[in-house]
């Protein structure tokens, strides 16, 4: 099991503010963590910590083995780049002149990666072009500021909001992008987005911050098992539907303040339906109900948050 981030009892602290408090958090090789929590959980300080952008009230955390205060950790954010909120882009100069300066300021000699690197994010139209980045539509820029990242040639990229404002077609290209790049260059990518239907197209492992506090981590398998499928039935006579189901082995049913009966889990209606009638009870109303990843989210994190 390689970790590439792990943190322990990772603190942040601005005078009387607490915006990261004891987090833990693990991100493993090849994963996509989709980091999520309202605006002002924390997600974007810890981003900064990881990055060196800020440093730990209390608390460490380990890049690749090393810990954060290790001389030898600015070897370990070698292997790392990351995106907080707006790339730094030279508005009056091409995608290609963009990257050239990016490569220079990186001592990268061999600038054939530029071509390579434009045609990995989708802009490989722009290798000769003189457009301006400022006539760049919003999803180009941040498919540059993708290409920016990748020529350190990067283990571990960090996104902060990265499809926040794109329309559904820049939304559908940033999550190729990403799942080509885990895919088929092993990067391993943490992901901080409110847009959760998204996520979960992608995410492979997810943390859930409220607060600044890590309040649950969780694979996709888990997630998927945990948002439960579920019937609910509104019947003739609910205490003995429920005596006739718990009999027959369903564990999973209950019954809701006295009157409607609820099924967990990948439930089947035709033999629940079968069961009840031959049983003598009538069946008034029947509805299935899939929990999502909003669904899961808002029950987690206590109510309707601004996310």
């Amino acid at each position: 099991m390689e970790f590439v981030l792990q943190t322990r009892n990772l603190t942040k602290r601005y005078k009387d503010f607490e915006a990261v408090k004891n987090v833990n958090m693990h991100v493993m090789k090849g994963d996509i963590y989709g980091f999520i929590g309202p605006n002002g959980a924390g997600k974007t300080t810890i981003i900064r910590l990881v990055t060196g952008l800020a440093h730990p009230t209390a608390g460490e955390y380990k890049l690749f083995g090393t810990r954060h205060d290790d001389q030898a950790i600015y070897l370990s954010r070698r292997r790392l780049s990351a995106i907080v909120e707006n790339p730094s882009l030279y508005q009056n100069l091409s995608a290609y002149e963009n990257l050239l300066i990016h490569c220079k300021t990186l001592g990268v000699e061999d600038v054939s990666i530029i071509d390579e690197t434009l045609d990995v994010v989708g802009l490989g139209h722009l290798k000769r072009s003189k457009k301006k980045v400022k006539a760049f539509s919003l999803g180009m820029r941040k498919r540059l500021g993708i290409a920016l990242a990748l020529l350190g040639n990067p283990d571990f990229i960090l996104l902060d909001e990265p499809m926040n404002g794109l329309d559904p077609e820049g939304i559908i290209d940033m999550r190729e992008i990403i799942l080509r790049l885990n895919r088929e260059q092993n990067i391993t990518f943490l992901i901080s987005s409110h847009i959760l239907d998204e996520l979960s197209k992608i995410a492979t492992k997810y943390g859930f911050i409220k607060n600044g506090n890590l309040i649950k981590e969780i694979s996709a398998q888990q997630l998927e098992e945990e948002c439960q499928q579920s019937i609910e039935l509104k019947v003739s006579a609910p205490e003995k539907a429920l005596e006739v189901l718990k009999s027959k082995g369903m564990a999973n049913v209950t019954l809701d303040n006295g009157a409607l009966l609820r099924i967990n889990g990948d439930v089947d209606i035709a033999q629940v339906v079968t069961l009840l009638t031959n049983n003598g009870v009538t069946i008034h109303k029947i509805h299935q109900l899939d929990e999502s990843i909003e669904d899961y989210y808002l029950k987690l994190m206590g109510g309707k948050q601004h996310v």
